[in-house]
């Protein structure tokens, strides 16, 4: 008789830093029957039902103060919880596994009340506070930051790093890129992450002018929020809200202009791709600037404060390292010796060892 696959619940929700970890562990773990658990009218369900059978649960965060909105999202979280472990217990799942943000407390509560493990992973130098509350309650948390580790000391936690998509793994599909930039010359990316950056784009668009002029093309990703695409037309422009072939983009970029997420900073190391970081600064508890710290500190990158950068500021430093080949060359070693890049071999090793125990 043939033993049926391990079942495995994957919690992962919103935004690419919390999903594309995620697909990428569950790309290393064929022989498991994995169900997805998100949130409806987020990422997850463009990208999730190509590949695996998708639970949706209606679930928010506690982000405003105090008052009758606070017992309506308590009342959601109550009642999701109820929904992921009926879901739990009737599919005879093995175990789940969460990147985080707001699904994880119904599917760490759910499962730990049922006696499943549970592999939480981590991918910020400052974890979150889902993760600070719900660590000690898991199995193990997987780390992408060794710094991480001082955050969460009631934890069992392992550094593994963050999982990147397969094709960032290859250098060679940097002659799959797409667009029409010419052999030789600089390429200055700019992307925001998965949300675009209205205000890192009006300081490069005020910026690129000069670099046009030192011969670099500029590939700039503004998300689909910002009011003024159009207004900038240069040859050596190309602008687009999204882009979904990052891999060989970033394998070609001279330098990166870039906010400071997780997912993004992992992807850049992968790629050996020296950047210009400006941390999001409303990100929560300022946690991509623990993120940019990291790279600053190794040397793989700049760092700036979006209050104190300006377009005249932005526009010089790109200049400098433009006509400073060997620190970019330097910039690009140190963020690969950063890079963890069988993240996710290590993370699914870390989940065959808690879920099959």
């Amino acid at each position: 008789m043939v033993n049926a696959p391990i079942k495995l619940l994957i919690a992962a929700s919103g935004t690419g830093g919390h999903l594309f970890p995620a697909i990428a562990l569950a790309e290393k773990l064929p022989d498991y029957d994995i169900q997805w658990l998100g949130v409806p009218n987020r990422l997850e369900t463009q990208l999730v039902p190509k590949q695996y059978p998708l639970n949706t649960i209606a679930v928010e965060g506690f982000q405003q103060g105090f008052g009758i909105s606070t017992f309506i999202i308590l009342g959601k979280l109550i009642n999701a919880i109820f929904q992921v472990r009926r879901l739990l217990k009737q599919g005879k799942f093995h175990g789940v596994v969460t990147t985080g943000g707001y699904i994880a407390g119904p599917a760490v509560i759910a499962a730990r009340s049922l006696g499943l493990p549970v592999i939480f992973h981590e991918s910020n130098a400052l974890p979150g506070k889902v993760t600070r509350f719900f660590g000690p309650w898991c199995s193990v948390v997987g780390l992408g930051f060794e710094v991480a580790a001082k955050y969460l000391p009631k934890a069992t936690n392992v550094c593994v790093g963050t999982p990147v998509r397969s094709q960032f793994l290859s250098s060679s599909n940097n002659s799959q890129l797409d667009l029409p930039i010419p052999e030789g010359v600089p390429l200055i990316v700019v992307f925001g992450g998965s949300q675009g950056a209205v205000a890192v784009n009006k300081l490069v668009r005020e910026a690129a002018k000069a670099w046009f002029e030192a011969g670099a093309y500029v590939v700039h990703l503004t998300g689909d929020r910002d009011p003024d695409v159009d207004i900038l037309k240069h040859p050596q422009y190309i602008e687009l809200p999204f882009y979904d072939n990052m891999a060989p983009l970033l394998h070609r970029a001279s330098l990166a202009i870039s906010r400071s997420g997780a997912g993004s900073l992992t992807e850049l190391a992968v790629c050996g791709t020296p950047a210009i970081l400006i941390p999001y600064p409303f990100a929560a508890e300022d946690h991509q600037s623990y993120n940019a710290e990291v790279f600053t500190k190794a040397g793989a990158a700049l760092s700036f404060k979006q209050s104190e950068l300006t377009a005249e500021l932005l526009q010089t430093q790109v200049l400098n390292l433009l006509q400073s080949p060997d620190e970019l060359r330097k910039m690009g070693e140190n963020a690969q010796a950063i890079a963890v890049p069988d993240s996710a071999d290590k993370l699914a090793s870390l989940v065959r060892e808690v879920v099959e125990k």
